[in-house]
């Protein structure tokens, strides 16, 4: 009878990039990858593994420091994945290999690297240390500050998994000092964050003269959206912040749409909005001429803002004079701009006069419901007139007609500019113009400047002081 073959796979050696790195032949790794240096970030046919990932999941430490220290024409792909979204770093954890993780992390591996399924490699260390009683690798993990509260697709965190299993004590105790003292240092980074954050605000208020009541407002929105992200550092579970929708009121040049842009950097930087864009529109960028024109055409205005501040400039012309006139569309863009105030997706402020914005107001039933804020902005003093002119000569930009130029000191003092726009204007012209006065007058001083200077002067101290007597000609040719 003829004898029949033994066709059972017999052992034999290793013969490829990937056997060599899970067998840790070192001198046949080195010789064929010498020989073949595209084979460094080579993928196996089944689990789409590099070499790196084999050896650090085998622990071969012998050749996962010679590729990490390899100088070829290829470049080792540190973060690469395999099938399952795993970096090599994740192979180490899974398998317990603390020396090749050791290595991976000096070397600069991500520690918070994710898998296709949301967990980092301290979620399969903790795994493995259920398995084999052995904490080596999510110790050196932990030395690398990975995040004990990351979580997986589940919403599970290593603690989380931990509970699951048998566990021990001493895993236990180990990731939970290491999760209440990153929540700690967490709690500390963020208060040092929402201690530059309020003087970021500061700074910006400093630039507003007047309205205190507004700013003591906004100090407050700003410190109670700061805590709450202090909250949340500490693992507190608080609501999210509703968009403060607003009311601004008052006369022309009173400081609304400036304000408006610094609610938007204060909104942005604590996290309510996206974006700190304001964009300014008034009743002829939402109100069409014709049936069916206003309501695409305020959408579109809707959308462009989204993320940041829609700004109703003279919002009250939204309104008809006369409630019998039915064909003007200003109502049907006010009930657009209403429709999406609920939605969070933009901070809406309407601007007018205090008394015209009544119509606004009583116009629609919803409006007090959903514009919970109102500030008044009063008409500016003398005195808040020579403040604002000082701040807008400390703060002129490269592009601005005024870049580069002084006021005469001591001539030009705050209280002697405040006597000055005392005497040249009528209360009637300062309620008209407000903070409007103040640019014009110091463009009008710039050129009496170059008018009364000698074309020949060359002292640059001359060539860039406005005086009083400049200031003063140039609010005589506005108001006279």
């Amino acid at each position: 009878m003829q004898k029949v073959k033994d066709q059972r796979p017999r052992s034999s050696k290793p013969t490829t990039i990937h056997g060599f790195a899970q067998s840790g032949d070192l001198n046949s790794f080195q010789k064929l990858l010498r020989d073949n240096p595209s084979l460094l970030n080579d993928r196996n046919p089944v689990m789409a593994q590099t070499p790196l990932h084999v050896s650090a999941g085998y622990n071969s430490i012998e050749i996962v420091k010679f590729l990490l220290d390899w100088r070829g024409p290829e470049k080792l792909e540190l973060e690469i994945k395999n099938m399952y979204g795993e970096t090599p770093l994740h192979m180490a954890a899974k398998n317990g290999c603390n020396e090749a993780a050791k290595l991976l992390l000096t070397n600069g591996a991500f520690v918070e690297a994710k898998a296709n399924n949301g967990m980092t490699p301290l979620h399969l260390a903790v795994w493995h240390s259920l398995r084999a009683g052995d904490c080596s690798t999510v110790n050196t993990l932990l030395e690398y500050n990975a995040d004990c509260s990351a979580e997986d697709n589940e919403g599970m965190t290593p603690l989380n998994h931990l509970s699951q299993g048998p566990g021990n004590e001493k895993l236990r105790e180990l990731l939970q000092w290491h999760f209440d003292e990153q929540r700690k240092r967490r709690a500390i980074e963020a208060c040092s964050e929402t201690k530059a954050k309020m003087n970021a605000l500061e700074n910006e208020l400093s630039n507003i003269v007047g309205l205190n009541a507004l700013k003591l407002q906004l100090r407050k929105w700003a410190k109670g959206m700061l805590l709450d992200e202090r909250r949340r550092s500490l693992g507190l579970k608080v609501g999210p912040r509703r968009p403060p929708h607003m009311a601004f009121l008052g006369n022309p040049g009173t400081g609304k749409t400036m304000v408006a842009r610094v609610l938007g950097k204060l909104l942005h930087m604590v996290g309510v909005l996206p974006t700190e864009k304001v964009t300014e529109v008034q009743r002829t960028d939402l109100v069409g001429e014709f049936v069916g024109h206003t309501g695409p055409k305020t959408r579109r205005k809707i959308q462009e803002a989204e993320g940041g501040i829609l700004f109703v400039d003279e919002a009250y012309r939204l309104i008809p004079m006369q409630k019998s006139d039915d064909k003007d569309y200003g109502l049907e863009a006010l009930e657009e701009i209403m429709s999406v105030m609920d939605s969070g997706k933009v901070v809406v402020i309407f601007a007018g006069y205090s008394e015209p914005m009544k119509r606004v107001i009583s116009s629609n039933e919803g409006f007090c419901r959903r514009v919970t804020k109102f500030f008044n902005f009063d008409d500016f003093s003398c005195e808040d007139l020579a403040n604002i002119l000082h701040l807008k000569m400390s703060n002129q930009c490269e592009d601005s007609l005024l870049y580069g130029f002084k006021l005469h000191h001591p001539s030009c003092s705050l209280e002697a500019v405040a006597k000055l726009i005392e005497r040249e204007t009528t209360e009637k012209q300062r309620k008209e113009m407000n903070g409007g006065l103040v640019y014009p007058m110091l463009v009008n001083a710039r050129e009496n400047l170059d008018l009364r200077i000698d074309l020949d002067c060359i002292d640059s101290d001359s060539l860039l002081t406005i005086t009083l007597q400049d200031l003063e000609a140039g609010l005589q040719l506005l108001t006279h």
